[in-house]
């Protein structure tokens, strides 16, 4: 019976992990921090969105800065670029939630793995993504925020060989940085707006944590 109870006993210690972890996340993820400028004009307009797992920032190409957009692989009709950053397995094996397995999480979530930036690319804009207008120096800032995510050497950005979830809009490059659990695909979105004085949230790993700020 003793053995019994420090069996359910680690396994309930075991349990308040996750559990504390979701408790503390979606806390952190109601706490908004405003954004700096409220009252500047905002001449221009990006776009967030979610894949259901995934959240990205788009930027019309015409906002891009120069710097960004160079080494990038697109087609010259392509005029809306989405960029995520996350864990290479994570990021290229789950497109969805069903294609999640517990592998993958463990993996992403605790181990030291290599991190990538992912563009995806539209000719047309989506009427699903959610408008927020920014001023010249949000812009600025996010441009410059997302440049430092990408892992460039003597080359340029290093493009991923045959990485992709579509043939021909979309592709992977090598980033900067470690994926952990206090450092997510959605956690790096919601530093993006705050690093660029945008409203966010304090912290979050999830999508719709990046998302709720700027929804109508």
């Amino acid at each position: 019976m003793r053995y019994v109870k420090l069996f359910l006993k680690g396994i309930g210690y075991i349990l308040l992990i996750p559990i504390t972890y979701i408790l503390v996340s979606l806390l952190l993820t109601y706490i908004p921090i405003d954004e700096k400028t409220k009252n500047a004009s905002k001449k221009h307009t990006i776009y967030l969105t979610t894949n259901g797992v995934h959240s990205d920032i788009i930027l019309p190409k015409k906002l891009i800065t120069p710097t960004l957009l160079k080494g990038q692989k697109y087609h010259p009709k392509e005029q809306y670029f989405a960029f995520g950053w996350g864990e290479e397995n994570f990021y290229i094996n789950t497109p969805t939630w069903g294609d999640l397995t517990f592998s993958t999480a463990f993996r992403a979530a605790f181990l030291k793995s290599k991190t990538l930036v992912h563009v995806t690319r539209y000719r047309t804009k989506r009427d699903k993504w959610i408008a927020v207008p920014v001023t010249d120096n949000q812009l600025q800032k996010l441009n410059a925020y997302i440049l430092s995510a990408f892992n460039e050497n003597e080359n340029g950005k290093q493009l991923v060989e045959g990485a992709t979830y579509t043939p021909d809009r979309d592709n992977f490059y090598r980033a900067k940085g470690n994926y952990m659990f206090y450092k997510t695909c959605n956690t790096w979105a919601n530093s993006a707006l705050k690093e660029s004085d945008m409203k966010a949230s304090l912290w979050t790993p999830f999508d719709f944590g990046v998302l709720r700020w700027h929804e109508e």
